[in-house]
């Protein structure tokens, strides 16, 4: 069992370098989660040093994406508005010895690499500069010579224990002098990061897997400026149906295009907490209600309450499309008519909400995602739809069967009083007559098309009374004249 200790700090801290990734909103979840169920802080701390890939708009998409899926946060920080802070701290390693001034230029550094790599030895840095003399610096910066600070490697073992992977060791002869600023102002992310994190008093890093590299230069700084070690947790990547990283091969990868698309936010968090997670099967809460499956639907209140660090899997989780749609699904039916109407009301632009809130009843059961109601429903709010008159047949019926029987329709209907224009009463005039041809596809099937002008859709009596009967009757003179 991990012990979770009652001083629960956690953080995400994102770039703003691109909106919110599909795989930071897990672990935003998974820190948000950790810190509710142990009565701790949730810390988003954007990391915005990098000045020139930065951008604002990222930042509204990463704040407003979190608030979406429901991920409150306690503090709020920008590295930006911190840079005294991380020169401080590169002073006194400065003149403590333990950074020194590197000048190798970009064309250096990548012949350096290049003969590593031709000699079958490690990438790392060679240490040209770690010895400069005092007169050597001066000389090269009187000289405008650019140059970066890095962090003298000690050579040791550095071993620190996962709550997942258990003890994990690197050999910091494989990590060489590390870069951790660009200049007194620019820190870099290692060292940025661990300054934040002693500052802040952040007790668990919880991150993905693509971090454990980092873990190590992380603790060579911590260990140099004595600052305490946070628990490391790093949770395993998602991955795609080919099992390689989530990439946009496989489909959206920010949650604003989840969002775009018509997914909502419960269905989104319930499915990224299975995402390198599972409760397992409470049994004495569960298995009677549920005759021994796994609990699937999980709100946020529950999450909270089953979550804990010893249950996430070391392996890639796989990303389903076709389970977040079911889960989307099983959430849109959970909604009332009026709060589904208003969520589809975006993707139907100009239509009124009543004839919204009558076409939205038609597809409840059947809507995976909101953005399909678009699709599903346009022929409602369209004057005159377009199709292909082919599709008015029903097997082998002929062009004057199809015009005679959207007559028989049109005369049929006309008939029926406007107060008595349900799909109850349609349903009773017309399936009769449905029966008189022993084959009721061949007047059923042409009137469902006439009036959606689709292949699919819901039954004509339901779409019928949605639409009324001038247009019912306008959509049978328009296919007629086809």
């Amino acid at each position: 069992m991990i012990s979770e200790s009652k001083q629960i700090r956690v953080r995400i801290a994102p770039s703003p370098t691109g909106n919110l990734h599909i795989g930071t909103a897990r672990s935003a979840l998974f820190n948000y989660l950790f810190a509710r169920h142990n009565e701790g802080k949730f810390i988003l701390r954007i990391e915005d040093t990098d000045l020139e890939r930065s951008d604002p708009k990222f930042e509204k998409d990463i704040i407003e994406s979190l608030e979406w899926l429901g991920l409150e946060w306690d503090e709020f920080y920008r590295q930006s508005e911190r840079l005294e802070t991380y020169a401080k701290y590169l002073e006194k390693l400065l003149n403590e010895g333990l950074v020194y001034r590197c000048f190798c230029s970009e064309e250096e550094l990548e012949k350096e690499r290049q003969e590593r790599v031709d000699g079958g030895l490690p990438q790392i840095y060679s240490g040209k500069c770690r010895n400069l003399s005092e007169a050597e610096i001066k000389k090269n910066l009187s000289e405008g010579k650019k140059s970066i600070f890095r962090f003298k490697s000690p050579n040791k073992k550095v071993i620190f224990k996962d709550l997942i992977r258990g003890d994990v060791e690197f050999d910091s002869a494989l990590i060489g002098d590390f870069s951790i600023a660009k200049d007194l102002v620019a820190p870099l992310y290692n060292f940025a990061v661990v300054i934040d994190d002693f500052e802040m008093k952040i007790s668990h890093v919880i991150r993905g897997e693509d971090h454990i590299s980092n873990t190590p230069k992380q603790i060579l700084l911590q260990e140099a400026l004595n600052f305490t070690q946070p628990k490391y947790v790093h949770l395993p990547l998602i991955l795609g149906p080919d099992r390689s990283k989530m990439s946009k091969r496989h489909g959206s990868t920010s949650v604003a295009e989840y969002r775009k698309e018509g997914y909502l936010p419960e269905a989104v968090v319930n499915f990224m907490a299975f995402l390198g997670w599972n409760p397992g099967l409470p049994a004495k809460i569960y298995k009677e209600n549920l005759g021994g499956r796994e609990k699937e639907i999980y709100s946020i209140k529950e999450l909270i309450k089953d979550f804990s660090l010893d249950k996430v899997q070391k392996g890639g989780a796989i990303f389903n499309i076709q389970r977040l749609n079911y889960l989307n699904g099983v959430y849109i039916r959970k909604k009332s008519l009026d709060e589904l109407a208003e969520l589809c009301q975006p993707y139907l632009s100009g239509a009124d909400k009543q004839t919204v809130i009558k076409a939205v009843s038609l597809y409840q059961e059947r809507l995976k995602k909101l953005s399909e109601i678009t699709e599903l429903t346009d022929f409602f709010f369209q004057d005159a739809l377009e199709y292909d008159k082919e599709l008015l047949k029903w097997k082998d019926m002929s062009n004057t069967e199809i015009g005679d029987t959207l007559d028989k329709l049109y005369k049929i209907l006309c008939d029926v009083k406007d107060n008595e224009w349900t799909k109850e009463n349609l349903e009773k005039i017309l399936m009769p007559e449905a029966e008189k041809v022993k084959d009721r596809g061949r007047l059923l099937w042409p009137l469902r098309v006439a009036l959606t002008g689709k292949k699919a859709s819901a039954g004509p009596f339901e779409v019928a009374e949605v639409l009324g009967k001038e247009k019912t009757l306008d959509r049978i003179k328009q296919a007629r004249a086809l």
